[in-house]
């Protein structure tokens, strides 16, 4: 015995699955705008955090940069590392909001690069 085709999905299913679409879209865009600033703090904050931390366990304790990422605080999961070895420093990067690097100096650590903004 041949078996029946599942049924198409209706246009009517379809408009739907798109305006719920919409209207998540709309929701996430609102509480992002909505919530810009502190986001933009947290962000400008963790990539500084984490530039220094990673600079001094890496150009101070010598230790690889992947083994310093085991160092970011809880909730900096989104916090990416890149290292220069040629000027010793280490570019931390919140995606889409802030980034910040860090550059040894010899007799003073790891330091901040100015901040502009």
């Amino acid at each position: 015995m041949a078996k029946s085709p599942a049924p198409a999905r209706t246009r009517t299913g379809r408009r739907w699955g798109l305006w719920v679409l919409a209207i998540i879209a709309l929701v996430v865009g609102t509480a992002a705008f909505a919530f810009r600033e502190p986001i933009s703090g947290y962000g400008s904050i963790a990539s500084a955090y984490s530039a220094r931390v990673a600079c001094s366990c890496r150009y101070v304790a010598g230790r690889p940069l992947d083994d310093c990422s085991k160092d970011k605080l809880a909730g900096m999961e989104l916090v990416t590392l890149v290292e220069d070895d040629e000027t010793k420093s280490v570019t931390a990067r919140f995606p889409l909001v802030a980034s910040a690097t860090a550059t040894y100096r010899k007799g003073y650590g790891c330091v901040l690069e100015p901040w502009e903004g």
